[in-house]
């Protein structure tokens, strides 16, 4: 490292610590020549990842972009902003570890996987646009996919039986008791 007022290239590290967003390291020197001290910040240099777009194109990846995304599928959610970063961190260092160029539809897939895992209704909001949703079926199908039965309100009735319950079919003797100890 020079020192950027004698030029000299003998410095020694004083300090060093990690950045707010851990992305850096930010090191303290002090020159050896004319003891004048700077800063210098050292981080990973990434190769340019470039994003294959369904039509073929290619373009830039864009961190924005994706984060953007995430986030109004977030929208109105009780979800911090820490988690929504770490999320977004932890899919562009996959997509980094992969290669130089991504197909959209990839990116598109870790976020769903992620985004189930967290939360079903961002999950959702984010497949409805990713997915090209063109009607209420497909979000219909996008809710079983989820593995989920209707829930019942307090006003409505159960449409399924629970799992581990007798069933109840036409003509059948399976009557539940409903007397309540009764008689």
């Amino acid at each position: 490292m020079r020192c950027p007022k004698c030029g000299s290239r003998d410095d020694k590290v004083i300090d060093s610590r990690q950045s707010r967003d851990a992305s850096s390291i930010r090191r303290r020197r002090e020159c050896l020549k004319c003891k004048y001290r700077f800063t210098t910040y050292e981080e990973i240099e990434r190769s340019d990842l470039r994003v294959v777009k369904r039509n073929r194109i290619h373009e830039p990846f864009d961190r924005r972009k994706l984060a953007g995304s995430i986030a109004k599928a977030f929208e109105k959610r009780s979800t911090s902003l820490l988690t929504l970063e770490d999320l977004v961190d932890e899919i562009v260092h996959e997509l980094e570890t992969g290669g130089r160029e991504v197909l959209s539809s990839l990116i598109g897939a870790k976020v769903l996987e992620k985004l189930r895992a967290i939360d079903e209704v961002a999950y959702l909001r984010y497949a409805s646009v990713y997915q090209r949703f063109q009607d209420v079926d497909q979000f219909v199908d996008a809710i079983h996919t989820l593995g989920r039965r209707v829930k019942p309100n307090s006003l409505q009735r159960e449409l399924f039986p629970p799992e581990n319950a007798q069933s109840l079919t036409p003509g059948s003797r399976n009557i539940p008791n409903t007397n309540h100890g009764r008689v």
